[in-house]
């Protein structure tokens, strides 16, 4: 895509292009067609590098939420009898067309989220893969036949997709989240309403239509989006139709869906919040730990659930690795995606500006200091500096709070059992990140983490093939691998009598 700077802000016109085409005023996508807010009220989406106009949005509410859950049931019938080889072709089909069309999504994504270039495309290329990894499960039924240890009767085991799936998901990765999802639920025969974020809604308006040009059959699909998501939500949690919710997003939302989730007993998928420790020990390839934590840190600007949030830095090794880190994170180029060389974009609103100001200055209120910063963007938006912090109290507030931005707090460490007090001490266990030359000691502190996913001298955890999840108030279940289809089905057995 030529970047060519339109009469709306830095956003090239072809985005633009991109966006009437989806035809956002009638943004409910249900059965397979466009429609407008049964209310006619509607919703803006924003630039959030200059809070310019974006699109004007259709504001669903509980009568789209129920139109959807009547195209999903109806058609969940036929795609749950449909051959899981002609769902795994859909699905294959899809990920050729995501990656045909990826400037185009990825510049979407940069416009509607604010993140970079670089970082959409790597989401388009990811969001693609959930696509071909489970196109190739969806040829992969799982099952089982055995006999009773009694003897006299054989045991077969089967699975069934677990009905009408609704789905909620984040701003923060508006491909990804939704890929993540949508194709697990797709390859074991499930229907689904997709809730997108408001703030980030045409990412998955583009690919709900992908899915459909790929093959998927009108209400296999349907995306609902509005501005009070406890009516979407909420109409899909009280509707004995909806047999599954997966949703992604901050432990409290998780809670309150959880306890509407109880009164029907919904089965429940929560990917829920992080607040990552990133260890560096003494012997560590400090290189390879700051190429590892610029990538943990502020891919999305810091704004992902598995981003490093507290740095525990070894004290031997904490002024080169300081100095290193510090020299990487003040080159960082802020500003625009539609900038040359940005490599971070705006945060996603104001509100979560004011809250990392909070975090940053509460630290230097118990001692911290700000070593390196970045230039701020000289655009309107919602931008925040990236920052390194040193001296960092273990008690400051934003070693403890899931900070959510381009803020890398350094705590010293001399003690391993000291150390992985800290590392533990928290409600969270998404992810972790261990950087040691000693791979034994690396994988065996690893293996002492209460997190669900670890990093050991890599910046990176997730992947289609492996198990997303995390321990204690992370979430529940996995996503991905073979546990992403099992999350959408139920099993059943037949007990057979072979006397």
């Amino acid at each position: 895509m030529t970047i060519t700077t339109s009469r709306t802000g830095l956003v090239p016109a072809a985005v633009h292009a991109t966006i009437s085409r989806l035809d956002p005023e009638h943004g409910q996508h249900i059965n397979g067609a466009a429609v407008a807010a049964a209310s006619g009220a509607t919703f803006e989406v924003l630039d959030k590098a200059t809070g310019d106009h974006l699109a004007t949005f259709a504001d669903g509410g509980a009568t789209e939420a129920t139109a959807a859950v009547d195209a999903a049931a109806a058609a969940f019938p036929a795609w749950a009898a449909t051959a899981p080889r002609v769902r795994s072709e859909a699905l294959r089909k899809a990920f050729d067309l995501m990656h045909a069309r990826s400037e185009e999504l990825a510049a979407l994504i940069a416009a509607e989220n604010g993140k970079s270039l670089a970082d959409a495309r790597a989401e388009v290329g990811y969001a693609a893969e959930f696509f071909r990894w489970f196109a190739e499960e969806a040829v992969r039924p799982e099952g089982d036949f055995t006999e009773s240890p009694a003897g006299g009767t054989r045991t077969i085991v089967t699975s069934h997709p677990v009905g009408v799936a609704a789905l909620v998901t984040p701003w923060n990765f508006p491909a990804a989240m939704a890929t993540r999802k949508i194709g697990p639920a797709l390859a074991a025969g499930c229907t689904v309403v997709l809730k997108p974020a408001t703030e980030t809604p045409l990412t998955a308006l583009a690919v709900a239509r992908i899915l459909e040009e790929a093959g998927v059959p009108a209400g296999v699909v349907n995306v609902v989006t509005g501005t009070d998501p406890g009516a979407i939500v909420g109409t899909w949690l009280a509707d004995a139709r909806v047999r599954k919710i997966s949703f992604t997003g901050s432990t409290g939302i998780g809670r309150l869906l959880l306890g509407q989730a109880a009164d029907r007993v919904v089965n429940s998928s929560m990917e829920l919040g992080g607040n990552a420790p990133f260890v560096v020990a003494a012997d560590a390839d400090l290189d390879a730990a700051v190429a590892g934590a610029m990538i943990a840190k502020f891919r999305n600007g810091g704004q992902a659930c598995t981003a490093a949030n507290r740095f525990y830095v070894h004290a031997d090794v904490a002024e080169a690795f300081t100095e290193k880190f510090g020299a990487a994170i003040e080159a960082l180029a802020v500003g625009s995606a539609f900038e040359e060389g940005t490599a971070i974009g705006p945060l996603i609103s104001a509100k979560a500006v004011t809250n990392l100001s909070a975090l940053v200055e509460d630290a230097v209120a118990r001692g911290a200091r700000i070593s390196h910063r970045a230039h701020t963007s000289t655009l309107d938006g919602h931008f925040y500096p990236p920052t390194l912090l040193v001296d960092v109290p273990a008690d400051a507030q934003i070693v403890r709070t899931e900070a959510f931005g381009p803020v890398a707090p350094i705590v010293l460490w001399n003690d391993e059992a000291d150390l992985l007090t800290q590392v533990n001490d928290t409600e969270f266990g998404l992810a972790s990140y261990v950087y040691s030359r000693d791979l034994r000691w690396a994988l065996k502190f690893a293996e002492k983490i209460e997190a669900g996913m670890v990093g050991v001298n890599r910046g990176v955890v997730s992947d289609p093939a492996a198990p997303f999840g995390g321990y204690k108030q992370s979430g529940l279940g996995r996503e991905g691998a073979r546990e992403g289809v099992r999350a959408f089905t139920e099993t059943q057995y037949f007990s057979v009598d072979w006397s």
